[in-house]
């Protein structure tokens, strides 16, 4: 069956029927999907007996979920598959011209299949291998519990890309780190489930403005742990002052517009000129990956007996549990942080600020932090080429863009392609820089135990950053009715 076939056989959202959505429209559906999100959030799954993917809390940051609810598997197919196909029509394995309008379709096709096997897949494996270990009996219904979780997200993606702001993977990611320091700063119910608010005095809080509070309220007062909240505190802060600096950086290529003698322009190309994808796709890759082992080392401990590997002829070593047991390299863990392996060399050391204020930092430390920074550098180099080359953000695409507006390079005759390398010598320097820099910084950020990960702050501060570009852009367009005739151009 032809490929284009089955592209009619998969539902889909449908497109607004008027060219541009208004305003309202979208900020309607906006909000409306994200309501949605935080009731599916905070919906458990039915038949489960333990979710032993609580201690990976910290992965649901980029993953845009919550563990153990109706959508745990979050973002991770969308993205997941969208790595892939990437990688395939990068290295030429499918070839994919992503710059014509049947290439996006194929490409866009592709991706929708791909992703709805993995939704399955992921689902399949994440009850087999113990991730979220069902009642006897009930297996089957909580995987069709996920794959009916990991559906509404992917397609309440596809009604905020159609109708709303900015994309849901964006707001779903957005919307948990918001929560998430939120909670850092006022959470008052600590981890044995105690309300501190009742007896501040005697019950800690989790809160990292309670816990400054109590620390020096208490006789004599805990400098430490005032010094160790407070830098929590002001390290988000910090993190949040450089990556909106950062985001406010660009070169602007100066156009003039020929129907209007006189008039120019400025086309700004941000240093960060892929935004904040390279950065999801590369903590989505290492959430995943993560995931992968702890679920790898749940499967194969019918095959351990404190950490080695028994006789694999016993009954309980077969399988699964077997193969599992040789890729137990992909990491250890113990009460959700990885202690050995990939895992743990890449996943980075979130508390060095701590550390250094509790004079407890080792050089085993700094030696994961350097992997995690380097990791996060190559990872968010390669996917920012990638998605410049298959996004239509490549030189061609940007030229054919600006000179079907009627917009020219001043000083220069008017020609798509002396446009097109004028473009190919800042594009692709500002690619590969952004890629690295961006990579670098939330690494670095990763690595001072901000009230939510480096990563997560960098993403957040950035995607607010776009949608309120977009939303400003919106807003001007449904003013002025002029600004929309000229962008129709």
């Amino acid at each position: 069956m032809n490929l284009k076939r089955i592209f009619t056989y998969l539902p889909e959202v449908t497109r607004p029927k008027e060219h541009r959505v208004s305003f309202n429209t979208k900020l309607k559906w906006t909000l409306i999907v994200l309501i949605v999100f935080f009731i599916f959030a905070n919906t458990p799954l039915f038949g489960i007996e333990e979710n032993t993917l609580q201690r990976f809390e910290y992965l649901a940051v980029v993953l845009g979920t919550s563990f153990g609810s109706i959508i745990t598997l979050g973002i991770g197919p969308i993205v997941l598959a969208s790595i892939i196909l990437q990688l395939f029509v990068g290295s030429g394995i499918l070839e994919i011209d992503t710059t014509t309008t049947e290439g996006k379709k194929l490409f866009t096709g592709i991706q929708k299949i791909l992703v709805l096997f993995l939704i399955v897949f992921e689902s399949i494996v994440l009850v087999s291998m113990g991730g979220l270990r069902a009642i006897p009996g009930l297996e089957g219904i909580v995987m069709i519990q996920l794959i009916i979780g990991g559906l509404i997200i992917f397609y309440l993606d596809d009604v905020v890309q159609k109708w709303g702001f900015g994309s849901g993977i964006s707001l779903f990611i957005v919307a948990g780190i918001s929560w998430r320091i939120f909670t850092g700063l006022f959470q008052f119910i600590n981890q044995q489930g105690q309300n501190c608010l009742l007896n501040f005095g005697s019950v800690g809080c989790s809160g990292r403005i309670l816990v400054m509070i109590q620390s020096l309220i208490t006789n004599p007062p805990n400098i430490t742990g005032f010094l160790s909240a407070a830098a929590t505190v002001a390290s988000t802060i910090v993190i949040y002052l450089l990556v909106v600096w950062a985001q406010s950086l660009k070169v602007e290529i100066p156009l003039s517009y020929s129907r209007l003698r006189g008039y120019s322009i400025k086309w700004p190309l941000a240093f960060f000129y892929t935004s904040v994808t390279p950065v999801i796709l590369t903590a989505a890759l290492i959430a995943n990956l993560q995931l992968i082992a702890g679920g790898i080392e749940n499967s194969a401990s019918a095959c351990m007996i404190d950490g080695i590997t028994i006789n694999r002829s016993l009954e309980s070593c077969t399988g699964i549990s077997k193969i599992s047991s040789y890729l137990l390299f992909l990491g250890r863990f113990s009460q959700g942080q990885p202690v050995s392996g990939l895992a743990y060399w890449i996943g980075g050391y979130n508390n060095l600020l701590e550390s250094i204020i509790r004079g407890s930092l080792t050089s085993t430390d700094l030696l994961r932090g350097f992997f995690h920074i380097l990791t996060f550098i190559i990872l968010s180099t390669l996917f920012a080429v990638l998605w410049v080359k298959t996004s239509g953000m490549d030189a061609a695409s940007q030229a054919h863009k600006i000179a079907s507006s009627g917009l020219g390079l001043s000083g220069f005759r008017k020609d798509e392609r002396v446009l097109e390398s004028i473009l190919d010598r800042y594009i692709m320097p500002l690619t590969i820089m952004g890629g690295i820099g961006i990579g670098l910084l939330a690494s670095f950020t990763d690595l001072f135990g901000a009230l939510s990960s480096g990563t997560g702050i960098l993403l957040a501060v950035m995607i607010i950053y776009k949608l309120y570009e977009e939303i400003a852009q919106q807003h001007a367009v449904d003013m002025h009715p002029a600004i929309r005739k000229f962008m129709k151009q």
